[in-house]
């Protein structure tokens, strides 16, 4: 087809209201993506944001979520405009991605009793680990239920109050819709899912009802949570205060149906087409995360490890990292600013492209040197509290090439770890996709990645889509015939995708394994540094 003719046919499926639109409120930034009935990307817009530390709770404000989330559609729509000529007023379909985890909790009245916490909160220990022993089932500490456990414990007083849990994307989905519902995937992190059913376990419900603690909510635990959905069903549709929630001009119209919404996990398995078993995806921001489809239950209960869903409710080994690329995102600025500082302005993207073109230099392991991203607190590997650490001894090779090597790695040093107690599970993996802004940059991060995770690993053209698109698919999957499962459903929509794979590299193994066996005799280090700092 001529570029004259797409242009055409985009502007018509923008104007007939036939785009599908998805939205993902990320760590750092809310993004939005249109994709046309083919599912590919037609118009997108962003808006940055961060969590705050406030008197020890990492939280965002109410009113952030909504201005943000009209920056953001503004930004789309006008991006529409200017590709294409259209302001879309309606939407063939419409959904709604965010961090899982975390803590929202509502009265009778629908106030919110206590500021948002989210998955980066580690102050759930005691809860996590007697909820863990009691049901003989991980529960992390970002876990809703963890939450909600170590409330009741403190005995805080707003848990009698409780009438309702949710997510930040069930939050924002109920505030359009009307509906307290969730997709599968994201509420497998608000509470056990049994995959026989589909919803929350029974058995451990019953569990928590019997377990004693200062406070407890008016109501059953299962009374509070939301409906659980598959990828696949109507969740809803977006009502006229809705409507005007994300678009204040009043020009978007009401109507549009809404997949369930899901936890940004979920979409990063969609957005690199890793719903079936023996297949992975690992998603690098803010946090890093892989998620590993089984084939079968594992063996014993493993504290690295958490098991959730894919969007269509199949069992998921879930890797999750506190921390992720932030630390590295940090060191890129300061480099920025001497670049600046000698009259290099090259804008944040050139610093990036530097320091992993400078990391495909440096020595396997990377040169003796440790770098920990620990800026908030890590659970795999036990620490409460982050420190970001760069460490070296006498001998070390510092040079910018191994600088930057050891910070890549130790973005990936956590992930790693988990990833082995897979291993030893038994579980195999043909492929790893991985998507985030990292792999914008071709090609170093994905080998390192490789040899970190002991598999191949693959980057789709798409990679720095990510769940902004993933959600998208998942309401575009509306329209499909209800027999078709999500993997066939994904299989058409990635049928032309260019994707590049990389094998581990035997050189970069042996390094990063070096590198890893320092990096676990360095946590000693960390917790000093948490004690004393």
């Amino acid at each position: 087809m001529s570029e004259e003719r797409a242009a055409g046919r985009i502007a018509a499926e923008l104007a007939d209201g036939r785009a599908v639109l998805g939205i993902e409120l990320g760590s750092t930034r809310i993004k939005a993506c249109l994709v046309d009935e083919a599912g590919a990307p037609v118009a997108a817009g962003s808006h940055d944001w961060e969590n705050r530390l406030v008197e020890g709770v990492w939280t965002y404000s109410l009113e952030a979520v909504w201005s943000g989330l009209q920056a953001c559609v503004a930004a789309l729509l006008d991006d529409a405009e200017r590709q294409h000529g259209v302001r879309p007023t309606r939407f063939a379909a419409l959904g709604v991605s965010a961090m899982m985890h975390g803590y929202l909790a509502f009265d009778a009245d629908d106030e919110l009793l206590v500021p948002f916490r989210t998955w980066r909160n580690t102050s759930t220990g005691r809860a996590a680990g007697e909820l863990t022993e009691r049901f003989g089932h991980n529960i992390p500490l970002r876990w809703s239920v963890a939450h909600l456990y170590q409330a009741m414990l403190d005995d805080e007083p707003h848990v009698p109050q409780v009438a309702f849990l949710t997510t930040l994307a069930g939050y924002v989905h109920w505030q359009l819709t009307g509906e307290k519902v969730l997709g599968v995937g994201d509420a497998s992190g608000m509470f056990p899912i049994d995959t026989a059913t589909g919803s929350y376990d029974a058995a451990m419900l019953a569990t928590f009802e019997g377990l004693e603690s200062p406070a407890r909510p008016g109501v059953p635990l299962v009374d509070l949570l939301p409906a659980v959905l598959p990828a696949g069903r109507v969740a809803g549709r977006l009502t006229p205060r809705g409507a005007a929630l994300l678009d204040p001009s009043g020009a978007l119209e009401p109507g549009i149906p809404l997949c369930p919404p899901e936890g940004d996990a979920g979409t990063g398995m969609v957005a690199t087409n890793a719903v079936a078993p023996r297949n992975a995806n690992v998603s690098v921001g803010t946090c890093i995360f892989a998620m590993v489809v089984l084939e079968k239950p594992l063996g014993s209960v493993h504290d690295e490890l958490d098991l959730v869903t894919t969007p269509a409710g199949d069992l998921v080994a879930m890797v999750h990292c506190n921390n992720g690329a932030s630390e590295l995102g940090e060191w890129a600025a300061v480099f920025g600013q001497l670049a600046a500082a000698l009259g290099h302005d090259g804008g944040p993207d050139a610093v990036f492209a530097a320091l992993l073109g400078a990391a495909a230099a440096g020595d396997a392991d990377g040169g003796g040197l440790l770098a920990y991203n620990y800026l908030a607190g890590e659970p795999i590997t036990g620490l409460t509290q982050g420190r970001p650490l760069f460490v070296r001894t006498a001998d070390s090779r510092l040079t910018l090439e191994n600088f930057a090597r050891a910070q890549v790695y130790g973005a990936f040093g956590t992930l790693s770890l988990g990833m082995r107690v897979l291993a030893a599970e038994g579980v195999e993996l043909d492929t790893v996709v991985a998507h985030g802004g990292l792999f914008r940059t071709a090609g170093i991060a994905q080998r390192l990645l490789a040899a970190a995770v002991a598999a191949p690993v693959a980057v789709g053209g798409a990679a720095a889509e990510g769940g902004a698109w993933g959600i998208a698919v998942l309401a575009a999957y509306l329209s499909a015939p209800a027999e078709q499962e999500l993997g066939t459903y994904l299989a058409g929509v990635f049928a032309d995708a260019r994707v590049d794979v990389v094998p581990p590299d035997e050189q970069d193994a042996r390094g990063f394994a070096a590198y890893l066996e320092r990096y676990t005799a360095g946590l000693a280090i960390e917790k000093v540094a948490t004690d004393v700092l």
